[in-house]
């Protein structure tokens, strides 16, 4: 398992916790007498201006605090998540055919099947079919998580593959935002996106290296998306695939130059435990050279990455769930989810995901296109496919998408949507759970 890979399961196992944490605390507060406060807080204006110009206006109107979690926040989460795939497309688990085949033909499965069932079991009513989409997403974090419990006995081959998937989900999931959820376009706007990432494009072919010459189109990028039609998240995704991932002189240019600047440091013993050496304006000068040269051996999307990661992973998906997650019981009938989209969603996450992966990825090893994950058996692998029935995070964000329209039909039915996904996502965590208890290795030592 490379670093990077590895680092990222680490960090999403690590704030599954606080992802859990902020969905209860969500229930909680939308079921207790804070409900009133916890529903109109989100509707509290934000505004950021300069004269006249506010950078959170929607159309002209400004944007609440709800809207601007999803449209501006989650931008960022999604510049993340292209900044994770690029890197995966150019050295990691996609970065050939051989590590990508299984997993994405595993997301193809698990995007198709579970649009299928939703389609079959959905009533024939247009405004519900509008939400076909959201049993596609596999919350990674959720599902890494849940592997965890598991710890050692799980083989790094199954890791891989769960990861690696949703990955690939994601961005499935970003394709069908793009393409499927666009309002009525401008015109001006879509030029202004057009330059901006055209602008980019050229920043990286010239080998600019800043990351805040990319940041600060980006903004503006955001800003005309949001004008323009086109859903505002995408342009996070625009500036991830614009951001440089090599170097601007390459890697042994800046060794070298750290060598050199190194040796030309006396060796000298250690006088002392607390010995200070005063440094000359030289010396001084040449470590700050080793400094620069060690800072640019870091490409911009690896720099930003990283420097993303605690932020995206502790405050804006926590702080999304938190805020769309809530969802009011009292003012829900049983039939919510035995009769309506509710149920759709959910046979799309515990059964499409685990029918759609595992059947694609048997038919894609029985065809010996690809191999099974190293230290798994089937029983195992099925296992982990049952956990990719976990969608949160995008799942509500295409829910949002689908049916947050202002009418009070729209707000039912995302609610509906809402009470699937999480029921869903319980439903296939439990019977995972169940079956990674049953079928992975005892010993760890026999992986």
């Amino acid at each position: 398992m490379n670093y990077s890979l590895k680092s990222m399961i680490k960090r999403y196992v690590n704030a599954s916790g606080v992802l859990i944490f902020f969905t209860i605390l969500a229930l909680v507060m939308a079921n207790t007498p804070l409900k009133e406060w916890y529903f109109s807080f989100w509707e509290q204006e934000v505004h950021l201006s300069i004269g006249e110009f506010n950078l959170f206006s929607h159309n002209g109107h400004t944007m609440s605090i709800m809207a601007v979690i999803n449209d501006f926040l989650m931008s960022l989460f999604f510049l993340s998540v292209g900044l994770e795939i690029k890197r995966e497309i150019l050295v990691g688990e996609l970065s050939s055919m051989k590590k990508a085949m299984l997993p994405i033909i595993g997301a193809m499965g698990g995007m198709l099947v579970p649009v299928i069932i939703f389609y079959l079991t959905c009533p024939a009513d247009s405004e519900m079919l509008r939400g076909v989409a959201i049993p596609m997403a596999t919350d990674i974090a959720f599902s890494l998580g849940v592997l965890s419990i598991f710890s050692s006995r799980v083989p790094i081959g199954l890791k891989i593959f769960l990861a690696t998937l949703a990955v690939a989900d994601d961005l499935g999931g970003i394709i069908v935002i793009a393409l499927f959820y666009s309002t009525e376009l401008d015109t001006q706007f879509l030029l202004l996106t057009l330059f901006c990432t055209m602008l980019m494009i050229a920043g990286n072919r010239a080998k600019i290296m800043k990351k805040t010459f990319y940041l600060a189109i980006g903004l503006v990028l955001w800003y005309s998306m949001l004008n323009s039609g086109i859903h505002a998240t995408i342009a996070g995704v625009i500036v991830a695939f614009c951001i440089p991932a090599s170097l601007k002189k390459g890697t042994p240019y800046y060794i070298e130059r750290i060598r050199n600047n190194i040796g030309t440091f006396p060796v000298t013993e250690a006088a002392g435990k607390h010995n200070t050496v005063i440094l000359n304006h030289e010396e001084i000068h040449k470590l700050k050279s080793i400094e620069s040269a060690a800072d640019k051996l870091i490409s911009p999307l690896q720099a930003l990455e990283d420097e993303l990661n605690t932020f995206i992973s502790f405050f804006v998906i926590p702080l999304f769930a938190f805020a769309n997650v809530g969802i009011d019981f009292s003012s829900m009938e049983p039939e919510n989810l035995v009769n309506s989209v509710g149920l759709s969603v959910m046979c799309g996450l515990v059964l499409g995901k685990f029918i759609g992966v595992f059947t694609f990825s048997w038919a894609a090893i029985k065809c010996r296109i690809v191999t099974l994950p190293r230290g798994c058996n089937w029983k195992s692998f099925a296992a982990v496919c049952m956990l990719c029935g976990i969608g949160l995070t995008v799942s509500i964000f295409i829910a949002d998408l689908s049916y947050n329209n202002g009418s009070a039909t729209g707000m039912q039915l995302l609610n509906e949507a809402k009470l699937g996904i999480l029921c869903g996502s319980l439903v296939s965590a439990i019977i995972g759970c169940i079956m990674l208890k049953a079928y992975l290795p005892k010993d760890s030592s026999k992986i």
